[in-house]
């Protein structure tokens, strides 16, 4: 896919699967809801996390966004990870918004800030291999 494409699929795509690197160096993946902006892929989850417990030991991540149709679309994303404890609210709100009503995406992200210490984690693309089935 071109970059206009991506951009449009990633906008349009339900969730991303995040893999990180376990302790004894195996896999960890989970799905997780995230948001593409400005070159960045943003996701909202729990410091608490398995997945924030692997970046803070190794900040290289893989992502995977995908259908699961026929005619396979996707891209594995290949970056680094930042984590981000500042103004968690808003920028747990506009992640959530792609899938959520304002106002529930407000509720949800209160209720499980409320419950856990929460994180944005920024993942900066180095490498993105993108494929289109419907294209062949």
């Amino acid at each position: 896919m071109i970059d206009e494409e991506l951009v449009s699929f990633f906008d349009q795509a339900q969730f991303a699967r995040l893999g990180t690197i376990n302790e004894d160096g195996t896999i960890h993946i989970a799905p997780i809801f995230f948001k593409y902006d400005d070159g960045q892929i943003l996701m909202a989850t729990q410091d608490p996390s398995r997945k924030i417990r692997n970046i803070k030991r190794n900040n290289k991540v893989t992502v995977l966004i995908d259908t699961t149709e026929v005619h396979f679309k996707g891209a594995l994303i290949y970056g680094t990870a930042e984590l981000d404890y500042e103004d968690i609210i808003p920028k747990r709100m506009a992640i959530f918004e792609k899938r959520l009503s304002r106002e529930d995406a407000e509720t949800y992200a209160r209720r499980l800030s409320g419950k856990w210490k929460c994180v944005i984690i920024r993942i900066t693309p180095e490498k993105i291999a993108s494929f289109d089935y419907s294209k062949v």
